[in-house]
């Protein structure tokens, strides 16, 4: 089995600073293994590492985040075949969630999984998003 890690580009305007956070706590941005993309769990922090003020907007970012690095192997939002969003407070912001989800994801919808949580990596946080996407044909 082929394992492939995608890098961010040091020149990324939708990672900026945070890039520096996968060599930080040892891990990939996704990883690309027998057909699948396995994208790590994105957040709403903006490039110049501020987390954004609203669940709306921390939905953008963090779906954005996931759209880059499908735009990095080639694909699209269309390629999701599996997501799991983990949510601080998911009675309160689900509906803001989900608006933004509604404007930025069309079909084919993939499967998708919301779990409530305490919290997330750092204070403030209120959505992290992790993916899986397939792709086409059998030869990655």
């Amino acid at each position: 089995m082929t394992i492939h890690t995608v890098e961010i580009p040091e020149s990324s305007k939708v990672f900026g600073e945070t890039r520096s956070a996968f060599e930080r706590f040892g891990y990939s941005a996704a990883v690309r293994a027998n057909g699948l993309l396995f994208i790590a769990g994105t957040i709403g922090r903006r490039a110049d590492g501020t987390i954004a003020d609203t669940i709306e907007e921390q939905t953008e970012i963090a779906i954005g985040r996931i759209e880059e690095i499908l735009r990095l192997e080639d694909l699209d939002l269309s390629a999701l075949v599996d997501v799991t969003s983990y949510h601080v407070d998911i009675h309160r912001h689900l509906p803001g969630f989900s608006e933004a989800k509604r404007r930025l994801v069309k079909p084919p919808y993939p499967a998708w999984s919301l779990i409530g949580v305490s919290g997330l990596a750092s204070p403030g946080l209120l959505v992290e998003i992790r993916a899986t996407a397939a792709y086409p044909g059998t030869d990655r």
